[in-house]
């Protein structure tokens, strides 16, 4: 603890005199300097934070934490296979799936998608994410299908318009294979949020999927949804051992390995890079404190000779650096918070002003610049921030309690 003395000369080393303004713009500086590098990792943390936890939630949230896919694109005798998934110890869904690639025709225009034959309970599902229509009237037989909305602009597509789905595997005629055209109506129209997925996937109920795909009872996986999905692979692992041989399991973390390891690395790379502005902020408080120290010598001086203790030296001055430093890291995660609150106006503005697409979702998969802070990482950059503003501290703090009043007072 500070006694009253060390705590009012910490105060008026904080606040330089108006003969010090050299010394004030530098301690001014390093305050700043601190703010944006904690302001910086606050931000870029947590928008990678954001990007990774989206994208796993809206992946997770069509696909499920893993499937069950059978060897050749045909899972016979599903039902036993999906009771089993069931009935497997921390799996909480599951249900079949078909998704094939085909092809899709309006008007002339033809785009390649993802045909998924889905259950009447995981289509219900879908309409949270549905923006025009109603994915209420997807029912088997009824020709309906749901479509992504970058596929509804690509094609020109609307809410009560009529599709044709071709599959090139059609029926085995004496005169070859009969190309398989099919024509739906467009009942919804769904943003899923990846771009990848709203270009491409149409939905449409499974036995409207079988029937377009020939597949007659069959299922093209199981979709399984768990309690935990970092333990996914534990979780199914009885239920590969099981299927070997007829089917393959295959997770979150396996599908999008890729990925998702290449944003660890680059979170990692990221942190790792712009803690040096923190270093940078701390030799910022280390020169402003050796600029005070010189220039406080006398005054350093005089105190002691009126009985300041070394220990009370180094306490004032530790304490004045560390202060900065504070100060700093609370303006920092001000602005931090400040800035990922208004993040997609000044993303906006910054579009607007350079005439450039600063978040294409064709390159960033999702459609809006995501967020997402974690408590645990924010105390450890303000940890950071702090600590190194402590350590830049010690040798001026060192070289103030050092100070022979004899020497420095010798020819007053």
């Amino acid at each position: 603890m500070l006694s009253p003395f060390e705590w009012m000369i910490a105060k008026r080393y904080l606040w330089p005199g108006k003969g010090e303004a050299f010394i004030a713009l530098v301690a001014g500086i390093s305050v700043g300097v601190v703010m944006l590098s904690v302001a910086m990792l606050v931000i870029v943390m947590s928008v990678m934070n954001g990007f990774r936890a989206e994208l796993l939630d809206k992946i997770v949230g069509l696909n499920g934490h893993a499937v069950v896919q059978a060897y050749g694109g045909r899972l016979d005798n599903w039902e036993d296979v999906l009771a089993r998934v069931k009935a497997t110890p921390g799996v909480t869904d599951a249900s079949p799936l078909i998704e094939r690639p085909l092809l899709v025709q309006y008007e002339g225009r033809t785009e390649a998608v993802f045909v998924r034959g889905q259950t009447d309970k995981d289509i219900a599902e879908l309409g949270e994410k549905v923006l025009l229509g109603d994915i209420g009237a997807l029912r088997a037989g009824a020709n309906r299908v749901a479509i992504g909305s970058r596929l509804a602009q690509n094609i020109g597509v609307r809410v009560g318009d009529t599709i044709t789905i071709i599959n090139p595997q059609g029926r085995a005629t004496p005169f070859g294979t009969s190309i398989r055209q099919v024509g739906y109506e467009v009942a919804a129209i769904f943003e899923v949020g990846i771009y990848d997925y709203d270009e491409k996937f149409v939905v449409l109920p499974m036995k409207e999927a079988q029937t377009l795909l020939l597949m007659g009872d069959s299922v093209g996986m199981i979709e399984v949804t768990v309690q935990d999905p970092d333990k996914v692979g534990e979780i199914l692992r009885p239920v590969a051992d099981a299927l070997t041989g007829r089917a393959v399991v295959a997770d979150w973390k396996t599908i999008n390995s890729a990925l998702f390891e290449a944003l660890q690395v680059e979170r990692v790379a990221m942190f790792f890079a712009l803690s040096f502005m923190v270093l940078v902020a701390a030799f910022n408080i280390l020169s402003s404190l050796v600029m005070l120290v010189r220039a406080k010598t006398r005054d350093i001086a005089i105190m002691r000779t009126m009985g300041a203790t070394r220990r009370s030296m180094l306490k004032i001055f530790v304490t004045t650096g560390t202060t900065v430093g504070a100060i700093g890291t609370l303006a920092g995660l001000m602005l931090g918070a400040t800035v990922l609150f208004f993040r997609e106006p000044i993303v906006d503005f910054i579009a607007f002003a350079t005439g450039q697409e600063i978040w294409d979702p064709e390159v960033r998969f999702l459609s809006t610049l995501p967020s997402r802070t974690d408590p645990w990482e924010i105390l450890g950059i303000v940890t950071l921030a702090l600590g190194m503003s402590f350590l830049a501290t010690l040798y001026p703090a060192f070289k103030a309690a050092n100070t022979d009043p004899v020497q420095v007072l010798r020819y007053e």
